[in-house]
Formats: C-alpha cells, structure tokens, sequence
C-alpha cells in the first residue's frame, strides 16, 4: 500500500504542475489553447492558495518565520488580483499575455522562497517538527472538495487577506493614452 504524501511533497507536486502549464502556455499557439491553459492555471493556483491559506499556513504560524509568513499572504494576494484580471479578460485582450507572464514570475518567486533548502518555510516547518503526515491528509481531502466545488460552481471570487482593499482608479487603456 503506497504512504500519502506529506504536505510539503503534496504543494512540490502541485509547484511543479503549474511550472508545467506556464511552460505550455508560453509555448502555446493559438487563442483557444491560450485562453484553456490560463483558466487551468488559474483554478490550480486559486485552489492551491486555499488548502495553504485554510490548513498549511495556520498550522506553521508562530512555528516558521513571521515575515516570511507575511510575505507568503501578500504574495498570494498579488496572485489572486492577477488571476482576476486573467479570468476577466481574453486572449489578445490588452496586457493579457503580460499578465499571465506576471504571474508566472510572481509564483516562481513565491515558490522559491518556499522551498529554499535551508531557511525556506519548507524546511522551517520539517525542523519546527509539524505533522507533515496529518497535514499532508487534511489538504489531499481539501484539494479534492475544492476542485469538485469548481468544477461545478466556477471558481469563487478571490478573497484577500493582506490587501485593506485600497481604492485604484482605472485611467485609459495605454494604447489609447498613446494617441
């Protein structure tokens, strides 16, 4: 019978399914496999910045690094108003392929400063000694209610958590501004 993965092993998996769709994204021709492979990318992060907001991160509060926890809220924030922005739009709409781009960097960073080696919050949690095992269970479960409430409803509005929700005024468009 094959052990379930812990936590960490659970989120790695998932880092690098998405580093896998980016990859395909930039590579993809067309707007139809353009627009598929954003919405993929979209639901995957928005159900992974879940089971780490509702289960992971809760249980490595005051056990990891509290900037680097901070920093980890603020991060899926910025996620969470791209993918809005990705959802809302289309291929060759303006700044769409940008944003997607944007994205990738911003995960990548993220996913960086997670699994570093040494100091990571990976690594931070595995020395704090968190029951990987338990947890690892708990977000396999969660993961799985979530992509069915998805698949069934849409992906749900993100919700911010570090954000104070700021007003921004939209100005013109910049191919407009230009002329």
């Amino acid at each position: 019978m094959p052990t379930q993965p812990d936590a960490i092993a659970l989120l790695k998996e998932d880092h690098r399914h998405v580093e896998k769709l980016f990859e395909q994204f930039e590579k993809a021709k067309g707007d139809d496999r353009k627009l598929k492979l954003a919405h993929q990318i979209c639901a995957e992060l928005t159900i992974h910045t879940m089971i780490e907001e509702e289960l992971f991160y809760p249980a490595l509060r005051s056990k990891v690094d509290d900037d680097m926890m901070d920093e980890a809220y603020v991060e899926h924030d910025g996620a969470k108003m791209l993918i809005a922005e990705i959802m809302a739009g289309a291929p060759g709409s303006a700044f769409y392929e940008a944003k997607v781009s944007v994205l990738a960097e911003e995960i990548k960073h993220h996913v960086k400063e997670e699994e570093r080696a040494k100091d990571g919050m990976f690594a931070q949690a595995r020395a704090a000694g968190v029951d990987l095992k338990g947890l690892g269970e708990q977000l396999k479960a969660r993961k799985q209610e979530l992509m069915a409430e998805i698949e069934a409803d849409g992906l749900p509005v993100p919700t911010t958590r570090s954000m104070i929700g700021a007003t921004v005024k939209t100005g013109a468009p910049l191919e407009m501004a230009a002329h």
